[in-house]
């Protein structure tokens, strides 16, 4: 006798919804899992996790079923909201806006910019802020975060100009040979024009901002809006006042970091030490 399906429940989350619907349009075609897993670049295995919300959506395989199946777009929409699904509420509204914005702005007192991680960074930074997560929410987390980093490599990507802290760069996270690799990744993010990158050093002194990390949206046909963020927790800033304080501060911090030029050879000689 075969194995019963599991049971699928839709209004448990948009993860959920999205196998709901995979399964539904698949057995409206006649289609086993095995059929549908020869005709995709995902295996049956793959596929069979996903209609029961047991791993995150892979990347791509919202387009491929819209497009085998032409479905209307239908699982590239789920497969954004699910994104989005894995944020918490605190910082859903950023994460809708941060790919609409033309330029950002933002200073990192922490682990480097999710945006400009290496895989092997952005895991060991997981695994450190989520000591009790197993591999596959590990995974999960980072292929969300992961997600982000398309837009810079899009035909219009956003400009970003980042201000790192000393303490980013010093405090090692993965071991010396991932930072090495990271701080080489930076560098050729930088190297281009659509990216700057500043080092602000210890010997700058205090700041304004000190504490939390901050990062400005700028767009094209809307106001400015500010997102601060400290251990967590996250605010998003969108009035005038509260938006122009933040980015006096911003200000104020990114004339006391080191020049961008300046900041680049920080880096390579903060890279040349980890690598020997």
């Amino acid at each position: 006798m075969g194995a019963h399906e599991r049971t699928l429940y839709p209004e448990r989350s948009v993860r959920d919804l999205f196998g709901f619907h995979l399964r539904r349009i698949r057995k409206e075609q006649g289609l086993s899992l095995a059929d549908l897993a020869a005709e995709l670049k995902h295996g049956k295995t793959v596929l069979a996790d996903v209609e029961t919300a047991d791993r995150p959506i892979p990347k791509g395989l919202a387009e491929e079923l819209d497009e085998f199946f032409e479905a209307g777009g239908i699982f590239g929409h789920l497969f954004k909201l699910a994104y989005l699904e894995a944020f918490p509420d605190w910082s859903r509204r950023f994460m809708e806006l941060e790919p609409l914005a033309s330029h950002v702005w933002q200073y990192s007192a922490g682990p480097f910019p999710g945006r400009w991680q290496i895989e092997e960074y952005g895991l060991a930074a997981l695994r450190l802020g989520l000591p009790r997560a197993d591999s596959d929410e590990i995974e999960r987390v980072w292929s969300t975060r992961a997600a982000r980093q398309s837009r810079l490599r899009s035909a219009e990507p956003p400009f970003v100009w980042v201000v790192l802290d000393e303490n980013t760069i010093r405090r090692q996270v993965g071991g010396p040979s991932v930072m090495a690799r990271q701080i080489a990744h930076v560098l050729d993010l930088t190297e281009g024009p659509d990216a700057v990158v500043q080092v602000l050093p210890f010997s700058a002194g205090g700041h304004g901002i000190m504490g939390s990390s901050i990062t400005l949206l700028d767009f094209l046909d809307a106001p400015r809006v500010v997102y601060a963020e400290s251990y967590g927790t996250g605010q998003l800033l969108e009035s005038p006042a509260e938006v122009q304080a933040a980015a006096l501060a911003y200000d104020l911090l990114q004339a006391a970091a080191l020049p961008p030029e300046e900041s680049r050879v920080w880096l390579r000689c903060a890279m040349e030490e980890l690598r020997t």
